[in-house]
């Protein structure tokens, strides 16, 4: 497994959830001296292509999180995650576990590929086992019996045998996977809100401080920031939250 070549200020990536490029952007600048990273997924990236990306990137110059949760046929996915690598250079990018070990294997293969023909960094891939939005019921709907702690599991195992550079998981099951996938697999974990903000539709959550104490290695915090009065101010504040248990990159 191969890291891109980016230090962050910490662990911290902030979510843009929108489609407006405007908004995205004044955000991202808004942010920029505050956080590790920003995260742009499915909604801005369908409004606004590989172009609306790099605008945003430019407004903060900070590492990105593509989160695309690729899942098709191997050569596709493989496909889309070389023309990610090429056009935005992403500093990690997402993958359904669900689509299966050959699938992620391609996209291994494909990530390596483009960042040794291009000279560009190769990105994390991350595998998504359960969605934070999933809770117990949600997962029984889906077909599978299992708990939801024993699916995350067996995905994030899958996972690694393809080769996967990390795992996105809820922080509650943190602790578990960094005991059971050891210290070589990176864990990115969303459903992260510090105690002064709402839960909002995430149902598996946990503190930034306790998330990175349990082991994570990045969290994924949206509207505790974006939605704040000052987001500046409440990613600062994290941050500060943060300082006695994480280390400057």
């Amino acid at each position: 497994m191969n890291s891109p070549a980016h230090a962050l200020r910490n662990p911290v990536f902030c979510a843009i959830d929108t489609s407006d490029v405007g908004a995205a952007t004044a955000l991202a600048a808004k942010v920029a001296d505050c956080v590790g990273g920003l995260k742009l997924g499915l909604e801005f990236y369908s409004a606004n292509g590989p172009k609306g990306v790099q605008q945003v990137q430019k407004a903060s110059e900070l590492p990105l999180f593509l989160d695309l949760k690729f899942h098709d046929i191997p050569n596709t996915v493989a496909g889309a995650v070389r023309s990610a690598a090429a056009q935005v250079k992403p500093y990690m990018m997402t993958l359904m576990a669900a689509g299966g070990k050959a699938m992620m294997q391609a996209a291994c293969k494909a990530a390596t590929d483009v960042a040794h023909e291009l000279i560009v960094p190769r990105p994390l891939l991350l595998a998504v086992t359960v969605l934070t939005s999933f809770d117990q019921n949600d997962l029984l709907e889906t077909g599978v019996s299992g708990t939801v702690n024993d699916q995350v599991r067996r995905l994030a195992e899958l996972a690694k045998l393809a080769g996967i550079d990390g795992i996105v998981c809820s922080p509650l099951e943190v602790e578990t996977l960094r005991r059971d996938l050891g210290p070589g697999i990176k864990l990115v974990t969303p459903g992260v809100r510090p105690t002064w903000s709402e839960a909002n539709d995430q149902k598996r959550v946990m503190t930034p401080v306790d998330a990175v104490t349990a082991g994570a290695d990045y969290l994924v915090i949206g509207r505790p920031i974006s939605s704040a009065p000052d987001p500046a101010a409440a990613a600062s504040r994290i941050a500060l939250e943060l300082a006695p248990v994480t280390k400057s990159s």
